[in-house]
């Protein structure tokens, strides 16, 4: 039996040339975006909340409220003032229940329509609007500034680039000064700065707040939005089918492509999108809403300005970039079916939740007590014998007085029969100060058998009549 002899494999190296390095990148570079400006209605309500919102922000902390700054968080005093309240942080409670309400708030309007809160009111997206109507002063329109992008460092270009810069840094330090004067009397702050006398933590929390402003507006943009931002990955766990959101109707729309005004669309089987990408160059992300929604999306609604002032032109029906529904696109529903599918069960849920948060915290605030009092028993010495062969405890009292003037308060006490305030029964605390008062209680000895008896007492505002009753144990010893 003859046997072939087996022919060995050839082996083919694999060289790679040196002089032609291959390099790939696992991450997309980053395309700067150069929104167009438009106007429309979605962009006027836009710069309403811009005003409103910043009027507010840059506004209360000069607003007064008899001798002192109307809203004033000062952490070194742990006493915020807001308006006529004096909270302190035995009251955390309330902020609570107001991060609970901001809470319900985001899930209710993200489930009616979507992220109207990034949209309209987010900072990011308010201080992004701010700075690129500054850019679009100084360096011009989207084509003016890619040109000045694109070309060479020059005189024109360097004298733009330094205003810009320049501006954005003299707004982001303003910010940064605001943001202060909600935690130091704003007042004061413009005197130090004046003077030069600073602390480090103010200087601190100025330029750091600052920086913030000027990094996340100026550069950063829409990556805060696309990359940072936490409710860009869970609002699709708050949508459903009959939540509003901006959408493109696709079965009108298709087949896209360009052409003048004069083509008849039905005759040539064309949709009524002409591919002109306005609604991609106003979009402060830079997604294509043609390809549906994306995490990316705002909800801010500017590709809807721009299709319909491109639909306008065409003389289309506009409404081709709208807010609806997805049930509404399948089905094909008017605007008035899309309004009456707006109340539906968990919109009611949650607007209940929201109304019933809202008295609470409202109901909790006007009938609250502008005064509070710690008993705190003295337990070096559980009991002692007093002159006149009685036993006496001894206590003390924190009386924090959280109205704005000063208040006399009584104090009595009830629980065992014959038991008697061997002190001082009324004390006076100046407005927004606590004091600790020492009060001492009395009985006959053996009136009563030994051990822990519970007593009660009760503190009256000389003014307001308000009353608190705090709670006690009385020792009598063996």
């Amino acid at each position: 039996m003859s046997t072939k002899p087996r022919t060995p494999k050839k082996t083919i190296p694999i060289i790679n040339d040196p002089a032609q390095p291959v390099t790939r990148s696992l991450y997309e570079p980053h395309q700067k975006i150069y929104p167009r400006n438009i106007s429309g209605f979605y962009k006027n309500w836009r710069w309403t909340m811009i005003w409103i919102t910043q009027i507010v922000f840059y506004g209360v902390p000069w607003l007064e409220w008899g001798q002192r700054q109307a809203v004033l968080l000062d952490i070194s005093t742990h006493r915020f003032y807001i308006f006529g309240l004096v909270l302190y942080p035995q009251d955390l409670i309330y902020l609570v229940v107001i991060l609970i309400i901001a809470a319900l708030a985001l899930f209710l309007f993200t489930a009616v329509a979507g992220r109207l809160w990034c949209g309209f009111a987010c900072p990011q997206s308010v201080y992004t609007k701010i700075f690129l109507w500054i850019e679009r002063q100084v360096e011009g329109d989207r084509a003016s500034r890619l040109r000045l992008d694109a070309s060479k460092l020059n005189t024109n270009k360097l004298s733009k680039k330094t205003i810009k810069h320049a501006l954005w840094i003299s707004f982001s330090a303003w910010t940064g000064f605001t943001f202060l004067g909600y935690f130091t009397p704003i007042r004061d702050l413009i005197h130090n700065i004046s003077q030069w006398s600073l602390s480090p933590w103010e200087t601190f929390w100025i330029c750091f707040y600052a920086f913030a402003t000027y990094g996340n507006a100026g550069f950063l943009r829409e990556q805060i939005c696309k990359h940072m931002c936490p409710y860009a990955r869970f609002q699709s766990a708050m949508f459903d089918n009959d939540t509003l959101i901006v959408t493109y109707d696709q079965e009108r729309g298709e087949p896209r492509s360009g052409r003048s005004r004069k083509v008849d669309a039905k005759q040539t089987g064309l949709g009524d999108c002409i591919d002109c990408s306005f609604c991609v160059q106003v979009c402060p992300t830079g997604i294509d809403i043609r390809n549906g929604l994306q995490q990316e999306c705002i909800s801010c609604g500017l590709c809807v300005d721009a299709c319909n002032s491109i639909m306008d032109k065409m003389e289309y029906p506009r409404g081709l970039i709208r807010f609806s529904t997805q049930n509404a696109l399948t089905n094909h529903w008017s605007q008035e079916q899309v309004l009456k599918k707006i109340l539906r069960p968990r919109v009611l849920i949650y607007s209940a939740l929201l109304l019933l948060m809202s008295a609470g915290l409202v109901y909790s605030l006007v009938t609250r007590i502008p005064f509070k009092v710690d008993v705190i028993r003295d337990r070096g010495v559980m009991s002692r014998i007093a002159p006149g062969g009685k036993v006496e405890n001894v206590y003390q009292l924190q009386i924090t007085n959280a109205s704005e003037h000063v208040e006399t308060y009584h104090i009595s006490v009830s629980g065992i029969e014959d038991l008697s305030l061997a002190s001082d029964s009324e004390f006076t605390v100046n407005a927004a100060e606590s004091r600790m008062v020492a009060v001492s209680l009395q009985i006959a000895d053996g009136s009563i058998k030994s051990g822990s008896h519970p007593v009660v007492f009760e503190i009256v505002a000389g003014d307001s009549k308000e009353r608190l009753f705090e709670k006690s144990i009385f020792y009598m010893s063996r």
